[in-house]
């Protein structure tokens, strides 16, 4: 599939870069083509002004409610270092990306020297060491190793080999705790991978009460019969659910003029579909051992299958955010999807789309994580670059004005 054909627009998408607690610092920005920086950063004049907003939009998340910026490592080809062609971009707020094919090349070394003077950052990517390196990793301060095929003692050479630099250590590809630990183990610094989507299962765990009370409620919300006072029986069951969601209903996010004081009075002046977001936020934001951008993947990618469903005039979009939502929670609670969805109250079309990618719920999910993956290959010929890119920006949005309001 040709990514840009359609209005002449890239597909871009953001991967997480975690520190060794598993806390964001970074966002690696994905585009269909490393070459075509100028073309990933070009964006509508309605929508955003520069690439100073669009970077805002890709970068900045709310962190235990605290709004705040983080870097872009962003892919550049060699060429574009070379003949200058790399658009002007905010050097504190990104870095260079750069794979090197001839490390010893002299006129690239001085080009990156010359950028290094003026304030911009560059991280090696697809690392090998060689001894033709060495002038390069003085300007490059980190270095990404990808550790998808290396065993334990592999990853530890690579650390070895590269101490005498004082590199810090970028683990790319890992996609199981193991390896986690050996890169954590053996001196790596940053981490990047799908491991966050492969749960440690415990044998015989289950469901806890609190979490399929949680999930009762939210299956509850999706039925148009339900009335405030029967979400009021069944929120006031957990206190931590009726505190949090008095809380968020009298934050300043809703200004209103006096304090609600009844669940029921919440239900009413908040909505169905809010007091259905909200519980949903509520229910996978519970478990405090899981990092937090798992929480901002999952709202994120439940926001933007509704969104897409909404858009489509397909039927229950409500159900649509649920799939999106699901398909990580298994992550959250250690449990393989599976056996979740064995002890969750959900609908047969929901438990289909997760387990078969059944419907058109599941043909949705699938198009989402493909796109938030960077998975383009897996797109279908016919993909709606315009709606999927807005609709992935707007949740993004979303996802960060809900996580901060959670803390408010």
């Amino acid at each position: 599939m040709d990514s840009t054909t359609e209005q002449g627009q890239p597909l871009l998408a953001r991967q997480p870069i975690f520190d060794h607690q598993q806390r964001v610092i970074a966002y690696e920005l994905v585009g269909s083509d490393e070459g075509h920086l100028g073309a990933m950063l070009e964006v509508d004049p309605e929508a955003e002004s520069s690439s100073e907003l669009l970077l805002h939009a890709y970068t900045s998340i709310s962190d235990q409610g605290e709004i705040k910026r983080v870097p872009a490592f962003i892919r550049v080809s060699q060429k574009m270092i070379l003949d200058g062609s790399m658009p002007a971009l905010p050097s504190k707020q990104v870095v260079i990306f750069i794979r090197l094919t001839q490390p010893d090349n002299m006129e690239l070394l001085r080009a990156m020297h010359a950028m290094v003077k003026d304030g911009y950052r560059f991280a090696l990517y697809d690392f090998t060491y060689t001894p033709a390196c060495d002038t390069a990793l003085k300007l490059a301060k980190i270095v990404h190793i990808d550790v998808s095929n290396l065993d334990a003692a592999a990853i530890a050479e690579q650390a070895r080999q590269l101490a005498p630099f004082k590199s810090t250590l970028l683990a790319g590809n890992i996609h199981s705790f193991q390896t986690l630990e050996d890169c954590i183990e053996s001196g790596y610094k940053l981490f990047q991978g799908s491991f966050l989507s492969k749960p440690k299962v415990v044998k015989g765990r289950k469901v806890s009460a609190n979490q399929i009370a949680l999930m009762q409620l939210i299956q509850e919300l999706q039925k148009p019969s339900t009335t405030p006072e029967r979400l009021e029986d069944m929120i006031i069951r957990d206190p931590i659910l009726t505190y949090k969601l008095l809380r968020i209903v009298n934050s300043a996010a809703y200004s209103l003029v006096r304090e609600v004081e009844s669940v029921a009075e919440a239900v009413v002046l908040l909505g169905m579909e809010q007091v259905r977001k909200w519980a949903t936020l509520i229910a996978i934001s519970a478990n405090k051992d899981k990092p937090e951008e798992l929480t901002r993947i999952l709202l994120t990618r439940g926001h933007m299958c509704e969104m897409i469903a909404q858009s489509q005039n397909l039927p229950n979009p409500s159900g649509f955010f649920m799939v999106g939502m699901m398909s990580g929670l298994h992550a959250m609670l250690d449990l393989d999807q599976p056996t979740l969805l064995e002890q969750l109250p959900l609908g047969e079309d929901i438990k289909d789309a997760l387990s078969n990618g059944g419907g058109n719920m599941g043909q949705v999910l699938k198009q989402v994580m493909a796109y938030e993956s960077g998975d383009w290959d897996l797109l279908p010929s016919n993909f709606n670059i315009s709606l999927y890119e807005a609709a992935y920006r707007h949740s993004l949005k979303w996802t960060k004005e809900s996580m901060q309001a959670m803390y408010e």
